[in-house]
């Protein structure tokens, strides 16, 4: 069988593969495929040929190249890339300052939906798509860098300064910097009762990650990975003392889940306790007596909340009410003062990382009695199932209340660290706690507080998490609570 040679052009005689619809030297079109039949497949043998395409008519000649300024024109625009991505935001206006551009690989931030108003809806056209309109289009739009992204008649933003406004937009259509988002669809849209306008989507309550700083101490608290709510809760309170130096207190309470409304519990202590550290301190109270009147103040509390509904509850909420363990510091006057009840812990860690870190509580556990009783190794009750079952507790239901208090005078700077189980059990011993509180805790205590938490986290947070930060000595800060 004999092999045919490939076809020509026939217009400029350019030797055409199999398949090609159009030259490739010239651009004519091709009336049938090169060395195919009239439907596209090699022509059978013995099939009469295709009678080639008559000539195409030869190409005009194009304009001549221009000359002067025109001649230095580039080439044509490229055709648009329905593939291209964005850029950051709308191609016409810069980055809002409290937005960070995206990371090199990542994908460009979505803009969020506009916040939903009461005005009458207006069917007005979509924006120009730069990869629609063509690339003329996006550059047109931002041809005059640094001009100021507003609508038209509206004054330009002052730089530095957000929009806290629930539900306001920036100019790209994303919701301003500190405006609540969906946790399921990030739409600004949300109601009074805390569902999102958008998809429906509940939003979990605020309390389930907390963070505050005042006076520069810090404090950060987590749900975790485990539980359905965050069932821990502190307080942290600056003042004065009577000769003017800074105290600072921090007060940190976790609630027992197997009581009733642990969460609640939790709350009243912490903020009893804390306000009465703030009274009394500036009275001239020593901060050892002023913690133990704070820690019964917090017993007090929480016994109110099962006298309100113990009539309406029945026998089992009675009998198991609402329950928390209390750990607080205050730091002021050269002095260091703990208190607590329960299980949760307070560390010293000093700034000098060569000089040894100390716990500075013993818990009312099961473990504890049993290694001060002689009756087991501290290995032998930490192993055992009962080892974090609490002897000591703020409720009603508490045999009795034996606040423990204790007072230090540090040789140097250094950091309290104030925790609830939820954090030590990550990190047990005083050098675990160290290891991995950052260095620059004392001057960033928000920070450091954060990197514990998430060590915690990555861990496995099988449990609330929450802890406190109290450089010392009490820096000297603008009083305040939180």
């Amino acid at each position: 069988m004999g092999v045919t040679g490939p076809s020509r052009c026939p217009g400029c005689d350019e030797p055409l593969a199999a398949g090609d619809n159009f030259c490739g030297r010239c651009g004519a079109p091709l009336l049938a495929p090169a060395a195919t039949s009239a439907y596209g497949a090699p022509p059978a043998p013995g099939a009469p040929a295709v009678p080639p395409p008559p000539p195409a008519p030869p190409m005009p000649p194009g304009p001549p190249a221009p000359s002067g300024d025109a001649g230095r024109a580039g080439p044509a625009e490229p055709p648009p890339d329905p593939q291209a991505r964005l850029p950051y935001g709308d191609t016409a206006t810069p980055p809002m300052p409290q937005h960070a551009p995206p990371m090199p690989g990542h994908a460009p931030a979505v803009p969020g939906p506009a916040a939903v108003t009461d005005a009458p809806v207006t069917d007005a056209p979509p924006p120009v798509d730069p990869r629609v309109a063509g690339y003329g289009a996006a550059a047109g739009a931002g041809a005059e860098p640094g001009a100021p992204a507003s609508e038209p008649g509206a004054p330009p933003a002052e730089p530095g300064v957000p929009t806290t406004e629930a539900g306001a937009t920036g100019p790209t259509g994303t919701p301003a910097y500190g405006t609540p988002l969906c946790t399921a669809c990030r739409s600004a849209a949300m109601d009074a009762d805390g569902y999102c306008l958008q998809c429906g989507q509940a939003q979990p309550p605020a309390r389930d990650h907390m963070e505050s700083e005042v006076g520069g101490i810090a404090a950060v608290s987590d749900r975790g990975h485990r539980h359905h709510r965050n069932e821990d809760f502190y307080a942290l309170r600056s003042a004065a003392l009577p000769d003017g130096s800074p105290a600072v207190v921090a007060v940190v309470c976790d609630g027992v889940s197997s009581a009733t409304r642990p969460d609640e519990a939790s709350t009243a202590a912490s903020e009893a306790a804390g306000e009465a550290l703030r009274a009394s301190l500036p009275r001239g109270t020593h901060p050892q007596q002023a913690m133990h009147e704070a820690i019964l103040a917090a017993s007090s509390a929480v016994d109110a909340l099962a006298a309100d509904d113990a009539p309406a509850q029945d026998e089992h909420r009675q009998q198991n009410a609402p329950a928390c363990t209390f750990v607080g510091a205050v730091v002021g006057g050269g002095l260091l003062t703990v208190g607590w009840v329960g299980d949760s812990r307070a560390y010293w860690i000093p700034d000098d990382r060569t000089a040894p870190p100390a716990r500075l509580t013993e818990d009312d556990s099961w473990a504890a009695q049993m290694v001060a009783n002689n009756l087991m190794t501290e290995a032998e009750a930490n192993a055992d199932e009962r080892a974090h079952a609490i002897t000591g507790w703020l409720g009603a239901d508490a045999y009795e209340v034996e606040p423990h208090t204790a007072t230090f005078k540090p040789d140097g700077p250094g950091v309290v660290v104030v925790c609830t189980d939820g954090l030590w059990n990550y990190a047990e011993t005083a050098e675990q706690m160290a290891a991995v509180l950052p260095y620059d805790a004392p001057s960033r205590p928000l920070d450091g507080a954060r990197a514990l938490v998430t060590h915690a986290l990555d861990g496995g947070g099988h449990d609330n998490v929450t802890v406190a930060l109290v450089p010392f000595p009490a820096p000297a800060g603008r009083a305040g609570s939180a």
